[in-house]
């Protein structure tokens, strides 16, 4: 959980007011959702803490939105969202191909909320069936995966499908303000910046492995410590960080040297528990970037930060120098907003919004300082999208054995 930011369920006032943040010139002309009616249906696929998060966020945040099916690849996970939302039985599904099964269920709508090694296959599937999509960040966890979000986000576009991802933060009023004034010159050219999610926080308990349960079983249901499922923290948590640096900037890195390791992680898994990695943008910008899961009494850090020639800023609404600025306006909750924001898109309430190829590119630049510490090799942007054969998920998505890549070791493991 994101701890510096309001409560993704704490629906704090000002959440109409802030709507209009949304509103842009040139307002989408196309809505495919509920023929002859402005009800939406819903469709959750992955009912963990953040899916059924998400759609309490999504049926709270705008009028005649309805939970309409739910998914998932262990079924009996579905039971909260189908109880609060009261979908019938014969609209709950489970097993690998639960997906598929929500998306033809008749939703207008589709939440994203599985672990994300599945995320590219999932949003593929909904774009091709004519769904908007609301999906959780990360997007990708390596290249292939990459440029599946990247194809269905520009499907999306041609389709005029909506897309938002989990970076709440572009919903977020004192973020937008901020970085809008970034961008018209508050601080000056930007010349370098900070990002940081040094954390002391592990997600989720570990599930022994029980007799009978296969490689893959296993793995899934303990996903977080698997880079193929959540592509390591730096992918996973630090996306949201890395998404204000893309943001702030305009632009994704030109290349990044990294290092990190697993020092203090002792459960079963192959992801490291700390990173560190410069990203180089156009012009000479470099960017620190550091992560952290350390258990105990380790710092905590969750921020961002800019340095121009006039000036620095905190994105999150501080500007520092010669044009000193505080953010001082409505604060609604952004698990909410981004909702709120997609719902008025997909009505033509606002303008056309499609994020796929944002987050999707802020997610590849966490895959890009994870590839760059795992090796411990410097890498270029265009040469691991265009050159790298590294594919981490399993060559058939069934229930079976599969051994991931083991713990990498900078200077050894090999480059692909």
């Amino acid at each position: 959980m994101d701890k510096k930011h309001v409560s993704r369920r704490d629906f704090l006032k000002g959440t109409a007011a802030a709507a209009a943040t949304a509103a842009m010139a040139g307002l989408a002309t196309h809505y495919v959702y509920a023929a002859g009616s402005d009800q939406i249906k819903v469709g959750l696929i992955g009912c963990g803490g953040r899916g059924t998060g998400a759609a309490g966020d999504c049926v709270g945040s705008s009028p005649n939105v309805v939970m309409w099916a739910a998914g998932d690849i262990f079924k009996e996970r579905t039971g909260v969202a189908a109880l609060k939302h009261k979908i019938p039985p014969e609209r709950c599904f489970g097993g690998l191909d639960a997906y598929a099964k929500v998306i033809a269920s008749g939703v207008d709508l589709v939440i994203l909320g599985t672990p994300p090694g599945f995320r590219a296959q999932h949003l593929k599937a909904a774009i091709e069936g004519g769904k908007h999509v609301f999906m959780e960040k990360p997007v990708c966890v390596d290249p292939p995966t990459y440029k599946m979000c990247l194809a269905a986000a520009e499907l999306a576009t041609q389709k005029k499908l909506c897309i938002v991802g989990g970076t709440q933060r572009r919903h977020q009023p004192a973020y937008r303000e901020c970085i809008k004034r970034i961008q018209d010159g508050a601080i000056g050219p930007i010349q370098s910046g900070q990002c940081y999610w040094i954390s002391s926080g592990i997600p989720g308990p570990f599930e022994d492995r029980k007799a009978g349960m296969s490689d893959i079983e296993w793995q899934i249901r303990n996903w977080y410590d698997w880079s193929w499922l959540c592509g390591d923290h730096i992918v996973e948590q630090h996306v949201h960080n890395i998404d204000v640096i893309n943001w702030a900037i305009g632009a994704t890195p030109i290349k990044c040297v990294g290092l990190g390791g697993r020092a203090a992680r002792t459960r079963p898994g192959n992801i490291f528990d700390h990173f560190g990695v410069e990203f180089e943008y156009p012009g000479g910008i470099r960017v620190a970037s550091y992560c952290t899961q350390f258990a105990g009494n380790a710092a905590n850090r969750v921020s961002e930060a800019v340095e121009g020639t006039k000036g620095r800023a905190n994105p999150s609404g501080h500007i520092e120098g010669n044009n000193k600025w505080d953010y001082a306006g409505p604060n609604p909750n952004p698990y909410v907003q981004e909702h709120a924001d997609l719902i008025a898109a997909i009505r033509g309430q606002a303008p056309y919004l499609n994020e796929g190829k944002q987050v999707a590119d802020s997610s590849f630049t966490g895959v890009l300082g994870r590839m760059a510490a795992y090796t411990g090799r410097e890498l270029n942007w265009n040469w691991a999208v265009k050159e790298s054969k590294l594919s981490l998920l399993p060559p058939k998505m069934a229930f079976g054995p599969f051994e991931p890549h083991p713990v990498a070791v900078p200077g050894k493991t090999e480059l692909i």
